[in-house]
């Protein structure tokens, strides 16, 4: 497997390894959310001391990109809409390019550019995915909103319909009769 397509395939991995966390643990968020990740975030930094040059730049990005990550799926835990989904996302895209693209400075030459272009298509393709996950969810949610109060309006309609129907067949009767059979149809129908 070329590194190029190794890289590919680590970057998926670990987007959907991170979406999977997120996605398990809905609810609150509490200091102590905060202070995992900024723990998390110190000790991962402490073990890239061990690496040199290149590894060290990597380890180090990786670290970032965890944390960022890590706080994006807080938020999503926090108020789970479209527009913070999509931040996560993004999140996760940039975290990925950032290591990829300091992977390829071990490369040199054409493989080093084919590295780079590489990783900003992996870039651009999960920020078009984001987008168009965020513009989709969106959308459901606008459309399930109307579809909501269409049925309300409807609902008005028939039931205003019907009562005025049963009002019209109160008509036959008289005195308390009447005014018996009129309070039975408010009543029946959620007529004030």
């Amino acid at each position: 497997m070329t590194f190029q397509r190794r890289l590919m395939t680590v970057a998926v991995v670990s987007t959907l390894a991170l979406s999977a966390g997120a996605m398990a643990a809905k609810g609150t968020v509490t200091e102590a959310d905060e202070a995992r990740i900024e723990a998390d975030y110190k000790a991962a930094k402490q073990r890239c001391e061990d690496t040199k040059a290149n590894a060290k730049d990597v380890c180090l990005l990786e670290a970032k990109g965890a944390r960022k990550v890590a706080e994006a799926e807080l938020k999503v835990r926090e108020e789970d809409t479209p527009k913070n989904r999509y931040k996560l996302g993004l999140a996760k895209a940039e975290a990925d390019y950032d290591v990829a693209k300091e992977k390829c400075d071990d490369l040199a030459g054409n493989a080093k550019d084919v590295c780079v272009k590489d990783a900003k298509a992996a870039f651009a393709s999960a920020k078009a995915d984001a987008k168009a996950s965020f513009k989709t969810s969106k959308a459901r949610s606008e459309a399930a909103e109307e579809v909501k109060e269409s049925r309300e309006d409807a609902a008005e309609t028939k039931r205003d319909a019907n009562y005025a129907a049963a009002k019209e067949r109160c008509d036959t009767y008289a005195g308390e009769a009447k005014d018996r059979c009129v309070a039975d149809a408010k009543a029946r129908f959620g007529i004030n």
